[in-house]
């Protein structure tokens, strides 16, 4: 290795270097829009441009971090202007070069590294476009890498603007000597809009040899407007876009016009007023500049707006606009298109779902792809929450079409959380959150439906997120149990059974009822494993009290969604039936329309097997939600419970009663037994045993108890 060598091409590059005064901060904020672009396209945290001198490493433009320099020995870039392709780091950690590097060891804990060199015309490495992450990656691909070359192009684009600025502020001479040479077109002209020096970048780009030009006025090239406010500027002495860029067309000689990227400036010589313009073609800038926008901001599959320019979108309408309204829009059942027909399939529909939402707003409201199947809408100026409901509705109707893919008949639904501006949330964060926990309720609801956000839900997720984190816990230490409540048979007042009821034992807040904790336990991966000790220990349970003369004793309990995802629900409760010794026919299992909506194709061969086998499956909550007739015919039902909130009401409302004789005939027409829940007088009891429905639970007979106290009540050996 020659390292005289070395050191003389170390030489010329900080020469080269020094023409950028790179000391100086880079005010234009084509820059920042740069390092903006390259954080959106690439997801990274910190993405710069930096330039390495002798000893340091300078950011002369920067997204993420607030730091300006660090020493050349720890610079990442130092290593990466060797090189004439992208330097990739996949994790710093692994690498034995940068392992123990104090960029990596302390902050900002570098991870992922990649930069692109940024070489002069002459091959000088001033420095890097780099990015920067603090996890690791798998992979750098080479469309990355095209796509961080491409805008590294852009960034020496503007750094050779720069230093051919710099150069003029330093003399004339100097300006003219590395504008002879400069691929960027350089034109001076007097104050009278003569030209006065044009460089041979100016020739090939418009077509004039500077004998025909020289002297000549300026006008020939450039726009009208631009040689008025030329005038404008000389007579009142002001500078001409000092430091800054504007993009214009400009006139060649065969009368095409092309794009340009110009900076002026405006300087005196002998008192008298001069004017200097680099040009730069911008043909391919903007196409290049065009389609990383589009990978920044426009999702590659559907074409509607990403993440990135969802949000942007959205925080201009905040600025702007004195109300607005957000829906964040899942799709029900997508899932299993993904899984039956393939990711081909489902790419098609996921396409055919943004037309479709398209279709159902204004061509100025925004529509986006958060990611997956999740999408989002933006209407700006929307405050009626009537016709925020009424374009949900449409949005609803309009995916629940059945649509056809290589021949298959799709069917899905969607679900909508809606928030709107300013009441649901002041700012992008807050409304887009807002909108979220709208969505979950649409979906913990039952789903195919839309929800708006309200006052609690958020919380309620507070709240969901803490319990979260207790559940194992309290798992293991034992502190969650069952309750049972008495169900009396009305004919003779005979107890027949009890519902299996889980409480918690929090340490901090007594006891909690399920609807305290139950949506994080549903939520989290412990809802398998609780559903499957609340069946052993209930059967435990009845098994215990039939062995004392309750031999017709039948125990209810409620299933969670979650056990049907497991795939194992049968053998599950064929396993707790084996162990405590329990009769199928002593069991009841409770399912509510929420866990049919959400678990529909999951849940019916499971409870056809344990109907078959003697197990008793009973519709839960009857009448508060959207069951369908058909539901009765489709699903294994032994029996239909009567909700609480029309028992309480029958003996006062007329339409409360006739909901309770319309339960109670549908279920004796498809041969199910009627219970019904939540009675609490002596007439109502009278009531119901009149109707002819066959058992009852409430406060009457009993409020939910621990099986000591149950025992205790009935006479019973716990």
């Amino acid at each position: 290795m020659d390292h005289t060598l070395l050191a003389s091409n170390e030489e010329a590059r900080l020469a080269a270097l020094s023409e950028y005064a790179i000391d100086s901060a880079l005010d234009d904020p084509g820059f920042d829009r740069l390092v903006h672009l390259a954080q959106s396209i690439f997801r990274v945290p910190i993405a710069l441009v930096s330039l390495v001198d002798a000893q340091r490493q300078l950011f002369a433009a920067g997204a993420g971090l607030n730091v300006s320099q660090t020493p050349r020995d720890l610079s990442f870039c130092a290593h990466a202007i060797q090189r004439s392709e992208v330097m990739v780091v996949l994790d710093a950690q692994k690498d034995p070069r940068f392992c123990n590097n104090a960029l990596v060891t302390g902050e900002p804990h570098i991870r992922f590294y990649a930069g692109a060199p940024l070489r002069t015309t002459l091959g000088y490495a001033l420095g890097t476009l780099c990015l920067i992450d603090t996890e690791p990656r798998d992979a750098f691909t080479d469309s990355e890498r095209r796509n961080l070359f491409e805008l590294a192009a852009l960034v020496l684009d503007k750094l050779e603007v720069r230093r051919l600025e710099f150069a003029r502020r330093s003399s004339q001479s100097r300006f003219e000597n590395i504008a002879a040479t400069s691929p960027d077109a350089i034109i001076c002209a007097d104050e009278q809009g003569r030209v006065t020096f044009w460089n041979p970048a100016a020739g090939r780009l418009l077509g004039y040899h500077a004998e025909n030009i020289l002297g000549r006025s300026i006008d020939l090239i450039a726009p009208k407007e631009l040689i008025d406010r030329v005038h404008e500027l000389a007579t009142a002495g002001a500078s001409l876009l000092e430091g800054r860029t504007i993009e214009l067309n400009v006139h060649a000689a065969n009368g095409t016009s092309i794009p340009v990227e110009l900076s002026a400036s405006m300087w005196r010589e002998n008192g008298r007023p001069s004017f200097g313009a680099i040009l730069r073609d911008i043909t391919e800038r903007r196409t290049n500049e065009e389609r990383l926008f589009q990978l920044a901001h426009i999702d590659s599959l559907t074409g509607l707006a990403n993440r990135t320019m969802f949000r942007s979108r959205l925080e201009q309408a905040l600025a702007d606009q004195g109300a607005a309204c957000v829906m964040m829009v899942d799709l029900d059942g997508f899932k299993d298109v993904n899984d039956s027909l393939g990711h081909s399939a489902g790419d098609a529909v996921l396409v055919n779902v943004a037309r479709r939402l398209e279709s159902s707003v204004r061509a100025l409201d925004t529509v986006g792809r958060m990611g997956g199947d999740e999408f989002a809408i933006l209407i700006p100026g929307l405050a009626n929450a009537s016709r925020a409901a009424e374009i949900a509705d449409g949005v609803i109707e309009s995916l629940s079409r059945i649509l056809t893919v290589d021949g298959q008949a799709i069917n899905i639904g969607a679900s909508i959380g809606i928030a709107m501006f300013p009441e649901h949330g002041a700012s992008v964060r807050e409304l887009l959150s807002s909108a979220d926990l709208a969505l979950y309720q649409a979906k913990a609801e039952g789903r195919h439906c839309r929800r708006f956000y309200k006052a609690g839900l958020r919380e309620a997720a507070t709240e969901k997120r803490s319990y979260q984190g207790e559940l194992l816990r309290a798992f293991e230490k034992h502190e969650f149990a069952l309750y049972y409540q008495p169900q009396i048979r009305l004919a003779d007042n005979e107890l027949v059974g009890a519902e299996a009821l889980l409480r918690w034992r929090h340490p901090d807040k007594g006891l909690l009822g399920p609807e305290a904790f139950l949506s994080a336990l549903e939520a989290g991966f412990l809802a398998p494993r609780m559903g499957d000790w609340v069946i052993r220990t209930a059967c435990n349970q009845a098994a215990r009290w039939r062995e004392h003369g309750l031999h017709e004793f039948r125990m209810g309990v409620n299933l969670f969604g979650a056990q049907f995802r497991t795939g194992d629900l049968a053998s599950k409760v064929r396993g707790a039936l084996v162990e405590s010794g329990l009769p199928a026919s002593a069991l009841e299992l409770e399912i509510t329309e929420n866990v049919i909506l959400r678990h529909d194709d999951q849940m019916i061969g499971p409870l056809r097997e344990l109907r078959d086998e003697g197990v008793g499956i009973a519709f839960d909550d009857y009448g508060t939600g959207y069951a369908s007739l058909s539901m009765l015919k489709r699903y294994p039902l032994t029996k239909l419970k009567i909700d609480q909130t029309f028992v309480r009401g029958m003996c006062e409302s007329s339409a409360d009663a006739a909901i309770v004789r319309a339960i109670l005939y549908l279920g004796h027409s498809f041969g199910l037994e009627v219970i019904a829940e939540g009675v609490e007088t002596e007439e109502q009891s009278a009531r119901l045993r009149k109707k002819g429905c066959e058992a009852a639970q409430g406060y009457l007979f009993g409020r939910p108890m621990p099986a000591s106290e149950f025992s205790r009540l009935f006479g019973l050996s716990q």
